[in-house]
């Protein structure tokens, strides 16, 4: 199988798994998503105390080895163990997600750009461009609902690690972004990223400096 790899990036809060998800849903079997977040390192042999001063912010919270690995399986049409990752103890779950081999396949990461091993492998590369005003908004919501924190620690983390990592290593990716997606060109970058994941339609190579 030819799989193709549509990274989407952006800061935290940008929209782009909500992207991810909306094209997945639009193509249906012919498609697949892949998160970046469930290759956070596995901190069950720290104390619990311990675990909430990482910076979970900094590119180096991953497990890169093991997301490229998984990525070049992907890649290759073959079927991949992928982890999952519980972000209240800061944990991998017990049981692997087996991995389907998809013709298309969206990524959703903050730093799936950040390396060029990982920019050799895709067909498509995005960046998701949003204020930084609707991101704190958007991750204040998420992180009480679905991630038990408090409004005082959310936005402590926003002030000290998020936002000064997001101008560090987040934003600098746009560069290497084939298509930036903006609340104004949304509709139209939708239809773009659908008929291309649709017809597979090979893209010019992306530079790996």
């Amino acid at each position: 199988m030819t799989v193709h790899l549509i990274a989407i990036t952006g800061g935290s809060g940008s929209g782009k798994t909500w992207l991810a998800g909306k094209l997945k849903r639009r193509l249906g079997r012919r498609a697949g998503r892949l998160s970046l977040d469930d290759f956070y390192r596995d901190l069950s042999p720290l104390p619990p105390r311990q675990r909430d001063r990482v910076n979970f912010d900094h590119p180096d919270a991953i497990d890169w080895p093991l997301f490229l690995q998984c990525l070049q399986q992907i890649q290759r049409g073959e079927a991949a163990r992928l982890p999952r990752y519980d972000f209240a103890t800061h944990t991998r779950h017990a049981r692997p997600r087996i991995w389907r081999p998809r013709p298309a396949v969206f990524i959703d990461g903050l730093w799936l750009l950040h390396r060029p091993e990982l920019r050799r492998l895709y067909a498509r590369t995005v960046y998701v461009d949003c204020p930084g005003e609707l991101r704190l908004a958007r991750r204040l919501a998420r992180d009480l609902s679905e991630r038990g924190r408090s409004r005082a620690s959310v936005l402590r983390q926003w002030r000290l690690q998020a936002k000064p990592m997001h101008d560090l290593h987040v934003a600098p990716q746009i560069r290497y972004a084939q298509l930036i997606v903006t609340p104004e060109n949304l509709t139209a970058s939708l239809a773009q990223l659908e008929q291309t994941a649709a017809t597979q339609k090979p893209t010019s190579p992306l530079a790996t400096a």
